[in-house]
């Protein structure tokens, strides 16, 4: 069964069948104003979000959905490439008879993002990526120490490895601790998202997050998928300058992108909504009315 949903006030919890997917989704704020989507990344959930939604609500209508395989939404044995995971959220998007949207994401829910905005450009307003590299790659050999970045990445999603990591070894917790500022999680917090990690289903769903992007997403992206496209939704990415990614990321967006910009939070790595949500929100407020 795993732990109870935590609650927060104002936030109110509901579920939707997106294709099939039985998709757990929260909700704050007036449903008749603008719309706003927080999307997680791994290995989080909506809760990830808990600093940010009751500020956030009192502008937006936030909906704050759990992706495949995480949090309280169904854990199906596949479809975790990042543009299922684009779909799911617009397959909500329907299902909430939503028109138009904001969009804030982190990590793997940033991924997602890129996606979902770049296929459907006419449902998304803004778009505000975190601790996510941008998708285009300079041309020519990939750099070295983005390869070796990937390292966990290898272990999470090894077929026999990656099941130990997220179950008895215990791995998403230590990258948590190691990276996690004083006060950004409880040591309640830490067991809450290893618990819901190790349910039946939810285990292999943390490697298949990381053997489908290793198998089937990283070539593509490498060869310059994302070259033969353009992001015409305006764009602010969010990088901690602790965070691995901040070092390799270049400006080839520009020639790629209307409308971007990325912003550096100095004192912080990866995990900025709930390592500095305070940088997130004043981004958020300054970005996305």
């Amino acid at each position: 069964m795993g732990p109870q949903m935590p609650q927060l006030e104002g936030v109110e919890h509901r579920y939707a069948d997106v294709d099939g997917l039985r998709m757990h989704y929260a909700e704050a704020g007036d449903p008749a104003a603008d719309a706003l989507l927080l999307v997680h990344g791994w290995p989080q959930n909506w809760w990830a979000w808990r600093h940010l939604i009751g500020p956030l609500s009192e502008r937006f209508h936030v909906v704050a959905p759990d992706l495949r395989g995480l949090g309280w939404t169904d854990a199906p044995p596949g479809g975790y490439e990042k543009r299922n995971l684009a779909r799911d959220v617009v397959g909500l998007l329907d299902e909430l008879r939503i028109e138009r949207a904001r969009w804030v994401g982190h990590d793997w829910g940033a991924f997602a993002g890129w996606h979902a905005t770049m296929e459907h450009p006419e449902r998304f307003e803004r778009f505000m990526p975190l601790s996510m590299p941008h998708p285009w790659l300079p041309e020519g050999p990939p750099d070295p120490r983005r390869i070796l970045r990937l390292w966990y990445q290898a272990v999470l999603a090894a077929p026999v490895l990656g099941r130990l990591s997220v179950g008895p070894i215990g791995f998403p917790r230590q990258i948590l601790e190691k990276s996690r500022k004083a006060g950004s999680w409880s040591d309640e917090e830490l067991d809450f998202y290893e618990e819901l990690l190790r349910r039946p289903g939810y285990t292999e769903a943390s490697t298949q997050y990381y053997r489908s992007f290793l198998l089937r997403e990283m070539l593509p992206l490498a060869r310059g998928e994302f070259r033969d496209r353009r992001q015409t939704v305006p764009t602010r990415l969010l990088v901690g300058r602790s965070d691995a990614i901040a070092s390799g990321m270049g400006d080839e967006y520009r020639e790629y992108a209307d409308d971007m910009e990325i912003e550096y939070v100095d004192g912080a790595a990866h995990w900025l909504p709930e390592e500095d949500p305070d940088a997130v929100l004043d981004l958020a407020l300054r970005f996305l009315p």
